[in-house]
């Protein structure tokens, strides 16, 4: 065991990969075996890492000596990392695929996602205009959340609710897409299209449609992702901006 903790402790951040890893293959399992696919395993991965941030102090699970690899590797560098590198896969060219309609519902649900997510921070009472757009951001997708929460020297506290918020609404739309499939018409790509440009959060979108129907997926992955990419524009410029000009 003291050969295996210095081993580990030399190589922390390789640790961290492993054990990431590792999370990650469980998460799907259970995703995939026991809640046939109904949850993602990216979503049960994130409640996962969010539950073993309470095992530690500040820096959560990395304050553990044997996780220490954990601080670096769920440190803002590798984060923004993982947000960039997702943004580059797609090509701007593409979105002209999604045509008008896409647009209007990229514009429409990152606008609509800030005046509920906001609406509800302020009901939390977090009056403060940081809080109210990371906690708005979180509620577009729990990537956007943590990178407008860092942007805008949010608390940790405030960024941890942004992703649980993001999660949510993950989970909910995993689940509720194949149920209203029928009745919102969803049924064909060009609503596709337009489900994920209002939605906006890649995972769930991806995992309802799926359940929906396979020949979906890539109309409403398309604008999901590009809802990401406006969301980590506007929310911590725009948005917060309007906020600070309502006085908040």
């Amino acid at each position: 065991m003291d050969i295996i903790e210095k081993v580990i402790a030399k190589n922390g951040l390789i640790f961290a990969f492993l054990f990431v890893g590792f999370v990650m293959l469980f998460s799907f399992i259970i995703s995939r075996k026991l809640l046939r696919n109904k949850i993602p395993g990216v979503a049960i991965a994130i409640l996962a890492g969010l539950s073993l941030a309470f095992l530690g102090d500040q820096k959560g699970i990395a304050n553990i000596p044997l996780f220490a690899g954990m601080a670096i590797l769920g440190g803002s560098m590798f984060r923004d990392f993982a947000v960039v590198a997702t943004a580059m896969s797609a090509d701007i060219s593409k979105i002209k695929q999604a045509g008008l309609a896409g647009i209007i519902a990229l514009c429409a649900g990152v606008t609509v996602t800030f005046a509920l997510g906001a609406t509800i921070a302020y009901f939390m009472g977090y009056t403060d205009a940081v809080s109210m757009t990371t906690i708005a951001a979180g509620a577009g997708t729990y990537i956007v959340g943590p990178v407008t929460g860092t942007a805008l020297g949010a608390s940790s506290d405030v960024i941890a609710i942004s992703v649980a918020t993001g999660v949510m609404k993950t989970i909910f739309t995993t689940i509720m897409t194949p149920i209203i499939a029928k009745r919102i018409k969803l049924d064909n790509p060009h609503a596709a299209v337009v489900f994920g440009g209002l939605i906006g959060t890649t995972s769930g979108v991806v995992a309802g449609l799926a359940a929906t129907d396979e020949k979906l997926v890539p109309y409403g992955a398309l604008t999901a992702t590009f809802y990401t990419g406006l969301g980590c524009l506007l929310f911590p410029s725009v948005f917060y901006l309007l906020l600070t000009l309502l006085g908040f």
